[in-house]
């Protein structure tokens, strides 16, 4: 764990609470799969290496548990970064492919011309990031593309729902970025639709046309399902993972 980058959120604001530093510090080691899917989360380990006491690095825990990212399991002490595996991911992704699919056509609806615009500015993003394996990028336009396109829909049900989902999707989103920036090659027949899938969506929102748009969310899921099985090449994809 890095105390510098703790002292730079610090000095960036000076008036938060430090579990809520240390809440984001840590938040920001799981997403970018620093800290491994499944891994113990250390009270005095963390403590020690950012160089403060245990209290405000176990309320920050706390917190993380209380989001989602973080969870504890019956009959052991402490808690534990979300785990991810393909059979996991499979099933997350039926669900995420049912939401998301309805909401591409509801935005084809109910998108104002600002979010139309927004979207389609992550979307161009995306698409270069991709281009270029540039991982913070990726990390910058993916997950804010999906959230957004879920605010515009016009369903707060949906967007309920789809907040029960965030915390695992946001970890599984973060691991493919990694695949795509370190392990996934050229090889990966499903790399060009992943680059492109974000482009086919909005396209289809801003002609107005939902059933297109349903459809082209249903075929980026799929497709980033698929690429990401790939990886692997027969085996769990998420086991490099937690082995580094």
């Amino acid at each position: 764990m890095d105390r510098y980058q703790l002292r730079e959120y610090m000095n960036a604001e000076p008036e938060a609470k430090l579990r809520d530093l240390v809440s984001k510090l840590i938040y920001d080691e799981i997403v970018a799969l620093r800290i491994a899917p499944g891994a113990r989360l250390n009270v005095n380990q963390i403590a020690t290496s950012l160089g403060i006491s245990r209290t405000p690095v176990a309320e920050a825990i706390a917190k993380l548990t209380d989001i989602g990212f973080a969870v504890t399991h019956p009959g052991q002490s402490g808690s534990y970064v979300l785990d991810l595996s393909l059979t996991d991911m499979i099933s997350l992704y039926q669900v995420r492919s049912a939401i998301e699919s309805e909401a591409a056509a509801l935005a084809a609806y109910s998108a104002d011309e600002a979010a139309v615009r927004e979207l389609t500015m992550l979307a161009e993003a995306f698409h270069d990031s991709v281009t270029r394996r540039d991982s913070r990028g990726m990390k910058d336009t993916d997950m804010p593309f999906h959230q957004l396109l879920i605010e515009s829909c016009g369903n707060p049900y949906l967007r309920q729902s789809y907040e029960l989902l965030l915390p695992k999707l946001t970890m599984y989103q973060s691991s493919m970025v990694e695949f795509i920036g370190k392990l996934g090659g050229e090889d990966n027949p499903w790399m060009p639709s992943v680059k492109y899938n974000h482009t086919s969506i909005i396209s289809a929102i801003r002609l107005r046309m939902p059933e297109l748009a349903r459809a082209s969310m249903a075929d980026h899921v799929s497709a980033s399902l698929s690429f990401t099985s790939l990886i692997g090449h027969g085996a769990d994809p998420f086991s490099a993972i937690k082995g580094k």
